[in-house]
């Protein structure tokens, strides 16, 4: 027997090879000899970068600009031509000093450093993964880094960050780094927000990143000027359609910037990371799939990584199990997921703080109760244990 074990983190608690690690444990405990094939897993924001390296890429590490520019260690992934660029590594929250947040004042100008970096390193095709980003600057920093001046009516230099974006009034790209144009971008993003408006980057993620109503507000403004100002210096119509294209809100409007100045193509994140890591090789003589997250919630259904997985192995007739910290989703929406079987750890441990802290204890347990369906000793397509 085969199984193949492909899981994103647990927010707060593993690392999706300690995930992995901590089934194969489970696994080994009630199936002595079992085959395993591990393949990492993200949805092309956090963790993507990591996913990656574990599956061939190098990493090249540089110092860049923080999310409130301080400089942080940042890192690349590169192979045969193609890096892998994952945002939160440069703009993300966890980056911030002391966790303090900066709504305003955060920027995506490591961001752009980076691309650079991987530009300076010969790669042609880019994977830009975004999420979990502390910046609503609509990517502003990001070009900004590779070139672009933003200029305020004086002609002046416009300080880093969305709350500055109100107060642009010309785009200069004269000296964008000219390597852009020849590479190909792939923008790695789960989400369709817009950039602006009730269900844009601002008004959607804004309040995560610390902005008050009041601050959304300016930052809608802002990100509202950007998009109009970026037309007049590139192609008005083109813009305007970018700005409302499906990713366009992600990580703060970083997509817009990448769909309007370094001409990316938008894809889900999932599928991204399974080609990049190979899952669909991994999944040949399969006898089951093993995936998993933190949460598995609303949200999961629009892209995340255990739905990839099932997706995949569903073309391929692999049944697929997975285990989570927790699931909001009944025994029919796991169902018409595509999972035989889904473990929650809060099932096994009800106190969220608890699981947390043992979480590599419990998926060790949830691995053991599906060991005995992988054998065929449990009916995995009775409804009544989809959910455990």
């Amino acid at each position: 027997m085969l199984v193949v074990i492909a899981s994103d983190k647990f927010k707060g608690s593993l690392t999706g090879a300690q995930v992995a690690s901590a089934v194969e444990t489970g696994l080994g405990r009630k199936i002595p000899g079992l085959r395993t094939r591990v393949v990492p897993v993200a949805d092309g924001g956090e963790g993507t970068l990591s996913a990656a390296l574990e599956t061939g890429f190098i990493a090249r590490d540089l110092a860049v600009a923080g999310p409130t520019g301080e400089p942080v260690q940042g890192s690349i992934g590169l192979r045969e031509g193609t890096a892998v660029v994952e945002l939160a590594t440069a703009s993300g929250l966890d980056l911030l000093p002391g966790g303090t947040k900066d709504p305003l004042g955060a920027t995506s100008f490591g961001t752009g450093e980076l691309i650079a970096a991987a530009l300076d390193a010969g790669a042609r095709e880019i994977v830009l993964g975004v999420g979990g980003s502390a910046c609503t600057d609509g990517g502003a920093g990001m070009i900004q880094a590779l070139g672009a001046r933003l200029l305020d009516a004086s002609g002046a230099e416009l300080p880093r960050g969305g709350g500055a974006l109100a107060d642009l009034a010309s785009v200069d790209l004269g000296g964008l780094d000219p390597r852009i144009a020849g590479s190909a971008v792939v923008l790695a993003a789960d989400v369709d927000n817009p950039l602006t408006g009730p269900n844009g980057a601002a008004a959607v993620f804004g309040p995560q990143k610390g902005a008050s109503p009041q601050d959304v507000e300016l930052l809608d403004a802002g990100l509202a000027n950007f998009a109009r100002v970026l037309g007049l210096a590139l192609d008005p119509e083109r813009v305007a359609a970018q700005a409302v294209a499906p990713g366009a809100g992600a990580a703060g409007g970083v997509g817009f910037a990448a769909l309007a100045v370094l001409g990316a193509t938008r894809r889900r994140g999932i599928d991204v990371v399974l080609e990049l890591t190979g899952l669909e090789r991994a999944l040949e003589g399969a006898d089951a799939v093993i995936t998993g997250e933190g949460s598995l919630d609303s949200q999961s259904l629009e892209g995340k990584t255990p739905i990839g997985v099932a997706e995949l192995a569903a073309r391929h007739s692999v049944p697929v199990f997975a285990i989570c910290g927790r699931t909001l989703l009944g025994a029919d929406e796991l169902k018409a997921a595509g999972f035989v079987h889904v473990v929650s750890l809060q099932e096994l441990e009800p106190d969220v703080r608890r699981s947390m802290d043992n979480a590599e204890a419990l998926v060790i347990q949830a691995a053991e109760r599906i060991a005995p369906m992988l054998l065929g000793a449990a009916d995995p397509s009775d409804l009544n244990t989809v959910v455990s």
